[in-house]
């Protein structure tokens, strides 16, 4: 009884801080997004080593392969390498729970990996990467960046229309 309690105070407390935030004369600074869903969208012609490894570590040896990460500053450094092969972005909750229906194999491991928990390595791990469909419609240009109308590098929160028309 008393543990219960306990959380109960705890959450409100929680819900408490969260409003003085946003109220007025205070800054409310989002939270940065700790789960990125990453594509591959060029072939292996011309590839140098170490953007080849960085592809192999991110289980994307194929095109059209997606992937989970969990975000941290290596892997950032890792996806700026390989930025020209790749288009990632931070997935919502509905397309990763589209992606691992249709596509995955283990259905109760959309908390798990959407919350980033203590277990996400192990869940990421338990799961293939996802072999998605050629975009419908095809894609713009691979070889430019998303900033410059292309398709290559980072969409953010875009990357969940995309995943759409792959899925």
């Amino acid at each position: 009884m008393k543990k219960l309690i306990y959380e109960k105070a705890k959450h409100y407390h929680k819900e408490y801080r969260q409003i003085m935030t946003r109220k007025p004369g205070n800054f409310y600074v989002p939270a940065e997004p700790k789960l990125a869903f990453v594509i591959r969208i060029r072939g292996n012609n011309g590839v140098s080593p170490k953007v080849h490894k960085v592809l192999q570590l991110l289980h994307l040896c194929q095109i059209f392969n997606g992937t989970f990460v969990k975000l941290n500053k290596a892997l950032i450094n890792m996806l700026r390498i390989v930025e020209p092969y790749i288009a990632w972005g931070y997935p919502n909750l509905k397309s990763g729970n589209e992606l691992i229906y249709k596509r995955g194999y283990g259905k109760n491991l959309i908390h798990e990996i959407y919350t980033v928990g203590k277990r996400f390595k192990e869940a990421n791990n338990f799961l293939w990467p996802f072999k998605l469909s050629s975009t419908r419609g095809g894609m713009k240009k691979k070889t430019t960046y998303f900033v410059e109308g292309g398709d290559a590098g980072n969409r953010e929160d875009q990357i969940n229309r995309l995943i759409r028309r792959m899925n």
